[in-house]
């Protein structure tokens, strides 16, 4: 039986490069998407030229009310595509970046990064749990930003501790289910993240290239390929840790 992930926001950035590399390891994939629907279709159709099964779901993960209605379409469009009731491994990574001082940060930013980095994590995860196999997995993405500090981060990268807090309270709670969870946490990546900040600003990414111990911020391709590997029966006994991938950021 193929294993099946989800994987939240992967329309594009880090979430695009990780559901292609799950695909290319054999596995079938939920693409979710905010509002990029034909760049989820093309996500999609990448997958299924490598002879996997895939689905495009539109999500939005700071709107917690939404949960519940996006879980019966999942259930429902894993038994008519995969003719399966449950899926094997979820990859919480929808998000976005917010830069602003602690000092000029307003509620409204706060409030949003908290609802989708941090509440949505929690009670997406909640909703699904039902629809999780046994043996599942779960992967919580962080930042290197909870451990090397730079200003302007503090909001987006203090919602990011507590994912890391959470992933080891669900490791203890779902182990009993044989579900293990763990944090991935990437440097510094060129993506529109943030507004493409590392990627399109030659200030900031030679900043965080002088930060890492390899030289150079990150690719897509330093992170997907990671996870992907994480999830497969050869990682099987990683649970509930933190595991940055960054190049030696900060060290």
């Amino acid at each position: 039986m193929n294993k099946i992930a989800i994987v939240t926001g992967a329309s594009r950035g880090l979430g695009r490069n990780t559901a292609l590399n799950i695909a290319r390891k054999g596995g079938d994939v939920v693409v979710t998407y905010q509002s990029r629907a034909e760049d989820a279709q093309e996500v999609v159709a990448e997958i299924q030229a490598m002879g996997r099964k895939a689905i495009a779901l539109q999500l939005d993960t700071g709107d917690i009310a939404s949960f519940a209605p996006f879980a019966e379409r999942l259930h429902a469009a894993l038994r008519e595509t995969c003719q399966r009731e449950t899926f094997d491994y979820l990859v919480n990574n929808a998000g976005h970046g917010d830069y602003a001082l602690i000092g000029q940060t307003t509620e409204a930013q706060f409030d949003a990064l908290v609802n989708v980095h941090f509440k949505g994590v929690y009670f997406l995860t909640q909703t699904l749990l039902p629809l999780i196999a046994d043996g599942g997995r779960i992967v919580n993405l962080s930042s290197g930003l909870t451990r090397v500090s730079y200003p302007g981060y503090a909001a987006y990268a203090a919602v990011k501790g507590a994912v890391e807090v959470l992933s080891v309270y669900m490791a203890k709670e779902l182990g009993a289910r044989g579900i293990a969870v763990n944090t991935v946490a990437p440097g510094a990546i060129e993506t529109d993240f943030g507004g493409g900040a590392v990627r399109d600003n030659p200030e900031i990414n030679k900043i965080f290239a002088g930060m890492t111990a390899l030289g150079r911020v990150g690719l897509p391709d330093d992170i997907g390929p990671m996870i992907a590997n994480l999830l497969s029966e050869d990682n099987r006994w990683i649970n509930a840790q933190r595991i940055e991938v960054s190049g030696g950021q900060g060290i």
